[in-house]
């Protein structure tokens, strides 16, 4: 469908520095064709045409860490910490899990995710035929990361890194495992060979807590970066999740492989797991993302709430109330997020890109008087901000109402799976 958007706020994400166009921006089937002032002689046919009435068109976040399915986790297994929260309600709820619940839990997260302004997420779980399959009845973009760790999936991994890499044009896959300390070396070293043999970036769960990295050391005596490094995991690229407990020489491991670091604020405050240097990691010129981690540990799907703490974490933690530009944040969440996962052409609002677009709604009280839109966006909205979500070109979600879910039977279906546990 050929659309027009126009009387928009546009921020492109197209530069490093913050710019602001007022006019008007088209979409030709799944591609973006103009982004710019506003045309007044066209020779255009568009189907339909949406007055923005000045608010914001801007790149959908990407949620750079997510374990999707998990949404059946939500509130089930709160107050605890990584470990026993794993060990003892989260791994034994998973057994439990069929084909059913990967598909309804995901879609409920698929519409979340398109109600907060999110156009595609990083997800690591398993069952990927239901979790595909939900992800291509919702419309949702999604980059799968591989979960192999000693409880399965090296022997599926490489035919799957294949297939979901060829299967449809909102999918694809990136070679992961769950974390070293879940993971065999026997293991991490087959994937590091599959990942030679395609030229192809790793990631991994890496230093989300103190005790994951002091053990690491133990069995190894270097750190959970240093191992992988060693071991070739990251000669092709990749990258860690949460990443809150590095020493100087895993930065620099980073630095050196143009790795990236992907931060999750809200699930690490909530599991007490430590709180991440960004600082030190932009000034370094590390490769930042963000993620919310799933539902169990979250327990939202929101990527404002963890712009927010990204933002003023980073003021604590170096005690600099300047200490990352708001712009730089929105950045992270936004393109970096989408070259963390491959998604180059999702990253900016430009001709040729996907149309992956949200519309944020600035005459909410929330939003008002418009000083600053940037620090706006940062520090003062929210996920009812969101009035429309567009994927892949398609609008899937405006002023409230869905186009690809029926949220109310997503609700029962996921309600009445999680009866069957009990």
């Amino acid at each position: 469908m050929a659309i027009r958007f126009y009387n928009a706020r546009i921020i492109s994400m197209s530069n490093k520095l913050p710019q602001l166009i007022t006019g008007e921006l088209w979409v030709d089937g799944s591609s973006i064709t103009y982004v710019g002032e506003s045309v007044k002689n066209r020779d255009c046919i568009f189907e339909k045409e949406i007055d923005c009435k000045g608010n914001i068109l801007m790149p959908g976040l990407k949620n750079a860490h997510t374990h999707t399915a998990m949404t059946f986790a939500r509130s089930f297994s709160d107050n605890l910490p990584l470990d026993e929260w794993l060990n003892t309600r989260i791994f034994p709820m998973e057994a439990k899990l069929n084909d059913d619940c990967i598909y309804y839990f995901s879609t409920l997260g698929f519409a979340e995710y398109i109600r907060n302004g999110i156009t595609s997420g990083f997800d690591m779980y398993f069952n990927y035929p239901q979790y595909a399959k939900a992800c291509i009845d919702s419309g949702f973009r999604s980059v799968y990361c591989g979960s192999v760790n000693n409880f399965g999936g090296i022997d599926r991994l490489e035919n799957e890194f294949i297939e979901y890499n060829q299967k449809h044009e909102l999918l694809s896959m990136v070679l992961g495992f769950h974390a070293e300390y879940t993971t065999s070396p026997e293991i991490m070293k087959t994937i590091s060979d599959i990942a030679h043999k395609y030229e192809a970036p790793v990631f991994v769960h890496n230093s989300e807590t103190k005790k994951e990295v002091e053990e690491c050391i133990g069995r190894y005596g270097k750190t959970p970066t240093a191992v992988l490094d060693e071991l070739g995991l990251y000669d092709f690229g990749g990258g860690g999740f949460h990443c809150v407990w590095f020493d100087d020489n895993d930065c620099e491991i980073f630095k050196k492989r143009n790795l990236y670091a992907v931060t999750n604020p809200c699930s690490n405050l909530k599991l007490a797991s430590g709180i991440c240097n960004l600082k030190k990691f932009y000034d370094l010129g590390i490769n930042v993302a963000i993620g919310t981690d799933g539902a169990g540990s979250n327990n939202a799907l929101d990527m404002f709430r963890e712009m927010y703490l990204a933002s003023v974490l980073s003021k604590i933690t170096s005690g600099d109330a300047s200490a990352i530009e708001p712009y730089e944040v929105i950045r992270s969440a936004v393109s970096v997020g989408a070259r963390a996962m491959g998604l180059d052409d999702c990253d900016a609002l430009e001709a040729g890109k996907k149309a992956d677009i949200i519309m944020l709604d600035i005459s909410a009280p929330n939003m008002q008087p418009i000083n600053n839109v940037i620090s706006n966006i940062i520090y003062s909205a929210n996920p009812s901000n969101v009035i429309m979500t567009m994927i892949n070109g398609k609008i899937l979600y405006e002023n409230g109402n869905f186009t690809t879910i029926d949220t109310e039977r997503i609700n029962s279906e996921c309600n009445r799976l999680m009866e069957t546990f009990n």
